[in-house]
């Protein structure tokens, strides 16, 4: 699929603002994503995102890294950060904004070495596309942990989006299809995961992480930590 956002986030970089970054849903009009959220400085990131970085500790592996500013903050803190990103164009504006360590790879094909904290924010748990896909990336993730290690991430509870709608009996309702739209450019539909706490928490613990919730806001976000189960 081509890749919308990385020239978005290159494009902003190298101070071309023409075009718009929007994203496409089932649910209604096109919604803009503006690009500059990827170049935040840690006062300019909610709440949610900066307890995110305060609570990293260790080795830390920013996975879906985006422009890199998550990773920039948590080295300058004086963590081992390595950001991942499977965007190329991505990878590149991270490394000239001086991320040390960055790897150009798909999250579950990745192995390496293993970390004290994973960190997925801007929704980057999405990157698991459905509930089965949210059980083989915890699988996953076991083989990236360190003992003692954690999960950190955001996402949001959108039942609220169905006000209007009837919630699905066939899928899970946050399963949605997602396209992105940059100029004149239209990606294919992609499917992307927001899932509530409760079903999250359920998911986890089959899987033998306990889950603590670090925080929520009233946009129906939470904040959440998964640590491996003790034997």
């Amino acid at each position: 699929m081509i890749d919308l956002p990385g020239l978005a986030i290159k494009d902003y970089y190298e101070q071309n603002r023409s075009s718009r970054l929007y994203v496409h849903d089932r649910f209604g009009p096109k919604v803009l994503m503006p690009v500059s959220l990827y170049f935040r400085s840690f006062a300019q990131m909610p709440e949610l995102e900066q307890l995110a970085v305060r609570s990293s500790k260790g080795s830390v592996l920013d996975i879906g890294a985006g422009a890199g500013s998550h990773a920039l903050e948590l080295q300058e803190r004086g963590l081992d950060v390595c950001a991942l990103e499977i965007s190329e164009s991505g990878c590149k504006v991270m490394r000239d904004r001086g991320v040390r360590e960055v790897v150009c790879a798909d999250f579950f094909s990745f192995s390496g070495r293993k970390y004290d904290t994973l960190l997925l924010l801007m929704n980057g748990i999405g990157l698991c596309s459905d509930l089965q896909g949210f059980g083989v990336f915890l699988e996953k993730a076991k083989e990236l942990l360190k003992t003692g290690g954690q999960i950190i991430f955001d996402s949001c509870d959108i039942k609220y989006m169905y006000e209007e709608f009837i919630l699905p009996s066939n899928y899970y309702y946050g399963e949605v299809e997602c396209s992105y739209q940059y100029g004149s450019l239209r990606s294919a539909w992609f499917k992307w995961l927001y899932i509530d706490y409760s079903t999250m928490q359920k998911i986890a613990r089959s899987k033998g992480f306990e889950s603590e919730q670090l925080a929520k806001d009233s946009n129906h976000q939470y904040l959440a930590k998964l640590t491996l189960s003790a034997l």
